[in-house]
C-alpha cells in the first residue's frame, strides 16, 4: 500500500517561505506523477502544482506561478513544494497526491488520483 506523508507546514509571516515535503512509501515514487492541492477554510480544494514522474513536466495554478516551485528527488522518494513570497491567501491545508501516469504526464484536477496524503497546515499571517 502506498502512503503519502506531508511535512513542512507551519506559521509564517507574509513574504516568508516554507518548503513542503511529500514522502512516498510503499512503492517507488518514480512511477507516479505527484502534485499538491490546497483547501482553505470555507473553500473548495484547488490544484496548486504537479510534476511528472521524472520531473520534466510541471504545472502550476496561475496564482502561485513565479512564487512556488515543485521538484522531486526520486532517490529519496520525496517531492517538494518550495513556497516563496507567501501571502495570507495561501493559508490552507496542503495535500500531496499521486497518480500513475506516463513519463511526461501530469495532472491538474483531483479526478482519478490514486493516493492522497492527510495534509499539512500552512498559515500565513499578515
Amino acid at each position: 500500500q502506498v502512503q503519502l506523508v506531508e511535512s513542512g507546514g507551519g506559521l509564517v509571516q507574509a513574504g516568508g517561505s516554507l518548503r513542503l515535503s511529500c514522502a512516498v512509501s510503499g512503492r517507488t515514487a518514480s512511477i507516479y506523477a505527484v502534485g499538491w492541492f490546497r483547501q482553505a477554510p470555507g473553500k473548495e480544494r484547488e490544484f496548486v502544482s504537479s510534476i511528472s514522474r521524472g520531473g520534466i513536466t510541471t504545472r502550476y495554478v496561475d496564482s502561485v506561478k513565479g512564487r512556488f516551485t515543485i521538484s522531486r528527488d526520486n532517490a529519496k522518494n520525496t517531492a517538494y513544494l518550495q513556497m516563496n513570497s507567501l501571502k495570507p491567501e495561501d493559508t490552507a491545508v496542503y495535500y500531496c497526491a499521486a497518480r500513475s501516469l506516463g513519463p511526461y504526464a501530469v495532472f491538474t484536477t483531483d479526478n482519478d488520483l490514486d493516493y492522497w496524503g492527510k495534509g499539512t497546515l500552512v498559515t500565513v499571517s499578515s
